[in-house]
């Protein structure tokens, strides 16, 4: 388990320990301090992750740091404000969302969505790769209750139909902000024309890069005070979405065997698992095309664009083989891995709405590859396991710790020095390295 990376592997891991040393704030890790300056939910997940594999206190205070903007309801925020950083820091900022007035809200300034539930995977993960397991069982203790009171109000909240899947109300809470899946249920929407619009219809119709529609939605939740029923009722957007709900399920397996480790009851946990992974089975996979496809929920259908979260249900374990077999497949083809130089590109290639270049609707993220990688291995898909492994590795030795990579010839773009990219570059070095010592 002390087996020493070496050449290339040592270089790297050094320089995206760097990466996450520059990025710590004291209390979190900024995903990237010129970018963004804040701590956003989603990151924090990875970002801990590779923490752990660096300094285990870091990846504590970063959960910690981000479970203290947790709503009393157990509503876990996308986005955390520092209050070091100016308002206007970060656009949108606290202006838009306006938790300081909601009475469920606590003192830090949050936003009023929620990103995809893996947090109790990245806890137990912290805990799993430790020397020191006493410290990260009292952890764990301390964590447990804000994880389930998370798991509580996604169960209470947003399973709007009642079938044990939970849905997002806005494409930032999905992890995959601006991917072309979103278009049509966004499409659909009729936000009210502003004074200043021309009056015209538009050319074209709208995508996952309308921004009008991205704040009108985000408005619309918080003048309804953030109300369940709202989202229940009458919120216009309302999808079920593979990886959300994969991240869900995953970290109910994880939460349940928290629950074991901290001397709580884990059966609520095991039970709450089983019902997401009926569902995700029920619900989201379309047999028709061989994988499962996000659905509508004020539309009543599948959403037509394919993309990387039709595989992000490879984190659940017990899948069917049939159901493995034609994932596999589908990824390895050449509407995603196999065309890709640099995979895995986050929409179907082959489908109209692809662009190499443009913020998730193309491009690979190290991020995704890493969950693929994570699932592949769980199955023991090693040919797949293996390709995200390596293409991961040279995408950073080329292009560095990018946000994202253009899937054909690993360009990079968005942010330098991206954590969560850093993190989980540590995270497949360290585990790679555990399975040659072992």
């Amino acid at each position: 388990m002390n087996a020493r990376l070496t050449g290339d592997e040592t270089a790297l891991w050094q320089a995206a320990a760097r990466v996450l040393d520059a990025g710590w704030t004291g209390t979190a890790t900024a995903p990237s301090p010129g970018l963004y300056p804040h701590q956003w939910g989603w990151d924090a997940v990875f970002t801990s992750v590779g923490l752990a594999r660096h300094r285990p206190g870091r990846a504590e205070r970063e959960l910690t740091s981000l479970f203290a903007g947790q709503w009393a309801d157990g509503m876990l925020p996308h986005l955390v404000f520092d209050a070091v950083h100016p308002r206007h820091a970060y656009f949108p900022g606290p202006a838009l969302w306006r938790s300081d007035r909601q009475p469920r809200a606590p003192r830090v300034a949050t936003s009023g969505l929620t990103p995809p539930p893996l947090h109790a995977v990245a806890a137990l993960r912290l805990h799993t790769a430790a020397r020191d397991t006493d410290r990260t069982r009292a952890f764990l203790a301390h964590l447990y209750p804000a994880l389930a009171a998370q798991h509580d109000y996604l169960a209470r909240d947003r399973d709007l139909d009642g079938s044990g899947l939970v849905a997002i109300c806005h494409p930032w809470e999905s992890g995959q902000d601006n991917s072309p899946v979103w278009d049509r249920p966004l499409g659909a929407l009729e936000p009210p024309r502003a004074a200043y619009a021309a009056r015209r219809p538009p050319r074209t119709p709208p995508t996952g890069e309308d921004y009008d529609r991205y704040h009108w939605l985000a408005r619309l939740h918080r003048d309804a005070g953030y109300a369940p029923g709202h989202l229940r009722d009458d919120h216009p957007f309302a999808v079920q979405d593979p990886l959300v709900n994969s991240a869900y399920l995953a970290s109910a397996h994880a939460l349940a065997e928290i629950a074991r480790i901290v001397g709580a009851d884990p059966v609520p946990h095991r039970e709450r698992a089983a019902r997401v992974h009926d569902a995700l089975l029920d619900r989201l996979w379309d047999a028709g095309t061989g994988c499962f496809r996000a659905h509508d929920l004020r539309g009543g259908r599948h959403l037509p664009v394919v993309t990387i979260g039709a595989f992000a249900p490879l984190l659940a374990p017990d899948l069917p083989a049939p159901v493995l077999r034609c994932l596999g497949d589908l990824l390895l083809s050449s509407r995603f891995a196999g065309a890709a130089g640099y995979p895995v590109p986050t929409c179907d290639i082959q489908a109209p709405a692809f662009d190499r270049t443009a913020y998730w609707r193309g491009p690979a993220w190290v991020n995704l590859n890493w969950l693929l990688w994570t699932g592949a291995r769980a199955h023991g898909l090693a040919v797949i396991a293996d390709l995200l492994y390596g293409s991961t590795l040279r995408l950073v030795r080329q292009s560095g710790f990018r946000e994202f990579f253009d899937p054909f010839d690993g360009t990079g773009r968005g942010s330098h020095d991206y954590a969560a990219s850093a993190a989980l570059v540590l995270d497949l070095l360290a585990s790679r390295r555990a399975f040659r010592a072992a």
